[in-house]
């Protein structure tokens, strides 16, 4: 926590080689004397003139200032300066990611210069450390990354301070007693920086919003949401905007659009889904082909562009799923009502519409606005039921959803089919140089007032698959139609490159240790190896640390104007088309699906461009805020087990210890290298191992160990474990 302020001439000497650093970098052309420099510093007492008389010649002794006559200084016109983002570590210290340089610039905590995590700064290398350990500090925060906080106040009497939670945040925020805004001692607290005075210790901030009791499950959810910027409720008038729509299907609506109410339409989504976004119609040709359709919630028939509720939506960019709720792009009555394809009711749809042969082979399409009607609905697991009991008369079926219908027999064949069809669109994908990535999720199941009760896994079955090739095919489809056009039109593309090199090398050199062999000498044999990396661990103790590795090795998926293909489907064009009611970006290839339809000439590049990046950096927080709120559950739920044994997997190794993940219910933890007993414990980097200094006793990557849950933190997210001893040194 800060201490008192220093009286005014009581310059803190750790920062005064910054502070008159920084006054040569804002005049770069002027020549500066030590009295100059005292004047701007406001130094007045003897010994720190004295002290500035020393910086002067020391930092001209170290190259950054030379002395152009006698007295007179200025800043090294050789410096070297650099921009990027600052990744702050938990010690500390930081690097700077610069876009170019082979390798990141280190910088000290003291040299930080109030920069924080992922801000955008200028860096100054020291000269005599520019190579492969560069070395610098940072001139100037040229853009913040945020500028709100989440923490706990501690309060005093007239001022306190907000103890920030993230571990990357090496300050507390001051806070005045007028802007506590009702906050009280201990309670969880928004707090938004105000400014970071030259001589104050600390930022100056102003308490926003009380989230409430630090450890309380309505406190963590909202701190989850507050902590990345992410909305929660509609404002008002975007709800009244809202709800005086008009959701009603008119004639006249009807007229503009392709009638295919008659045509067998039907949806497969999650058991507890309350909006269906898109939905499958199948018949049989006269030719024996299939007529197969993609159709989609016509969203952007009810957003009006440029509207507040457009804008509301735009913003948001995405539904955001945590484990206990979803807080949705849109409001209910479009979300849930409006726009959800539900059973038994006509919708205004953006369809995708394919004539196919019995093969799979695509041989017409069609695009444009309809409106559908669905005959009946299945959750997942009803399909699946369909399809392990296709020799099985079902005559009625108690729905997971609450309901009880008949499946029609056309509606079972056309399951059964559609399945059969995926099954060859899915190889083919395979066979193109798609990779398969089938990672369990972690699901928990929860009591009324939302405290998990237990742990299970979902792993994705054909009638998932199924419904996933049908979708990858109308936003592949999609994106062909459009990229494929001369002159080149603007459009959304979901992008993703090719993994990098050296993460691929790091992923075998972890594999081999576990006697998985790879080759990545070329796009042919990455994908075969990866694939055959994927399938042989399946089952396996190291499957989902293996798993998650392979995933981290990829590139990031980001959408952009610029089409560069999908290297994880092998798909030149590829975008997203198939889920409006939940991501902004199909909203607008909606729009410009429509646009060119109608013979428009093409969208402003620039404009669409920015709204890519936007999507992509709002999608990127909706994750982390997701896993944020799995982690903290798992803490909840493994609350009930401190002090009981579990064997685990050790998924990573780092300098400070290493992390454990449960083999029962994939929760990780930390066992830190203070408290492993028994001997000094070393981190052995090119091993990925902790190791014994006297006995040599070694627990490396992916290894089983049993451990003792030690502490379940609520409020710092934290599993902290008690290592018990490897697999074969524990008696279960």
């Amino acid at each position: 926590m800060s201490k008192k302020k220093k009286s005014k001439n009581a310059v803190n000497y750790d920062n005064l080689t910054q502070d008159i650093l920084s006054i040569f970098r804002a005049n770069e052309d002027k020549t500066f004397n030590y009295k100059d420099i005292t004047q701007r510093l406001e130094i007045t007492d003897t010994n720190n003139r004295n002290r500035v008389i020393r910086t002067l010649a020391q930092q001209t002794a170290k190259g950054k200032l030379d002395q152009v006559s006698q007295g007179k200084y200025q800043l090294n016109g050789t410096s070297d300066y650099y921009e990027g983002v600052i990744d702050m570590t938990s010690r500390g210290d930081a690097y700077v990611m610069v876009e170019g340089l082979e390798h990141d610039i280190l910088i000290r905590n003291k040299n930080l210069n109030k920069a924080f995590h992922k801000d955008i700064v200028q860096v100054y290398v020291f000269k005599e450390r520019r190579n492969s350990n560069s070395e610098g500090e940072v001139t100037k925060i040229v853009e913040r990354h945020k500028n709100k906080f989440v923490g706990v106040l501690q309060k005093q009497k007239s001022f306190g301070f907000v103890v920030v939670q993230d571990p990357k945040m090496y300050t507390d925020i001051f806070v005045a007693g007028d802007n506590f805004n009702g906050a009280e001692d201990g309670e969880m607290v928004l707090v938004s920086l105000e400014d970071w005075n030259k001589k104050d210790d600390s930022p100056r901030g102003k308490v926003l919003q009380v989230l409430g009791i630090p450890g309380e499950h309505q406190t963590e959810i909202h701190a989850i949401l507050a902590q990345y910027g992410l909305p929660e409720q509609f404002p008002k008038e975007v709800e009244e905007f809202a709800d005086q729509l008009d959701t009603s299907i008119t004639q006249e609506e009807i007229k503009k659009r392709k009638d295919l109410r008659d045509v067998l339409t039907f949806t497969i989504d999650p058991a507890d889904a309350k909006d269906f976004d898109d939905a499958l119609s199948f018949q049989v040709l006269d030719n024996g082909n299939y007529e197969i359709g993609i159709h989609i919630a016509d969203v952007s028939h009810y957003l009006e562009e440029g509207s507040i509720l457009d804008q509301e939506a735009y913003n948001r960019a995405t539904s955001i799923y945590l484990v206990d709720r979803v807080v949705p792009m849109l409001p209910e009555v479009l979300s849930n009502a409006a726009c959800s394809l539900r059973p038994n009711e006509e919708k205004y749809t953006f369809s995708a519409v394919f004539e196919l042969t019995k093969q799979a082979k695509v041989i017409n399409q069609w695009f444009g606005r309809t409106v559908t009607y669905s005959d009946a609905r299945f959750a997942y697991e009803e399909a699946q039921f369909i399809l392990d009991t296709e020799d099985v008369v079902i005559d009625e079926s108690v729905s997971l959803t609450g309901e009880s219908y008949s499946v029609q027999p056309e509606i079972k064949d056309a399951i059964l089919e559609m399945n059969r069809m995926a099954k060859i669109m899915r190889a083919q994908r395979m066979k193109n140089g798609a990779i398969s990535f089938d990672k369990q999720e972690v699901k928990f199941n929860l009591n009324e007032d939302n405290s998990p009760e237990g742990v299970y896994f979902k792993t994705a079955k054909d009638a998932n698959k199924l419904i996933e090739e049908f979708m990858l095919l109308a936003n592949k489809k999609v994106a062909e139609f459009i990229g494929k056009q001369k002159p080149k039109k603007t459009f959304v593309y979901r992008c993703h490159d090719e993994p990098n090199p050296e993460k691929l090398q790091a992923l075998s050199t972890v594999v081999s240790k576990f006697g998985y062999k790879t080759d990545f000498k070329d796009r042919k044999s990455i994908v075969s190896s990866l694939n055959k990396l994927l399938s042989d661990v399946e089952g396996k103790g190291e499957q989902n640390l293996i798993d998650t590795l392979t995933i981290r090795t990829m590139a990031k998926a980001y959408y952009s104007t610029e089409n560069i293909g999908h290297y994880g489907l092998a798909f030149d064009h590829y975008s997203h088309f198939t889920s409006p009611i939940r991501r902004y970006p199909d909203v607008m290839v909606h729009r410009l699906l429509q646009h060119y339809l109608d013979g428009n000439s093409s969208a402003n590049a620039e404009e669409f461009e920015e709204r890519c990046k936007h999507s992509s950096n709002m999608e990127s927080l909706a994750t982390n805020a997701e896993r944020d709120s799995i982690k903290y559950m798992q803490v909840k739920y493994m609350q009930q087990y401190e002090n009981e044994r579990f064997l685990g997997v050790i998924s990573g190794v780092t300098d400070f210890g290493m992390f454990v993940e449960l083999v029962e219910n994939r929760c990780e933890g930390m066992v830190r290298v203070r408290d492993m007993k028994g001997d000094h414990f070393q981190f052995d980097q090119e091993n990925y191992a902790i190791v014994g200094k006297r006995t040599k006793t070694s627990y490396q990557l992916g290894d089983e160990v049993w451990v003792e849950v030690k502490k379940a933190d609520l409020i710092k997210r934290n599993l902290d474990f008690e290592l018990i001893g490897g697999k074969d040194e524990v008696v279960e």
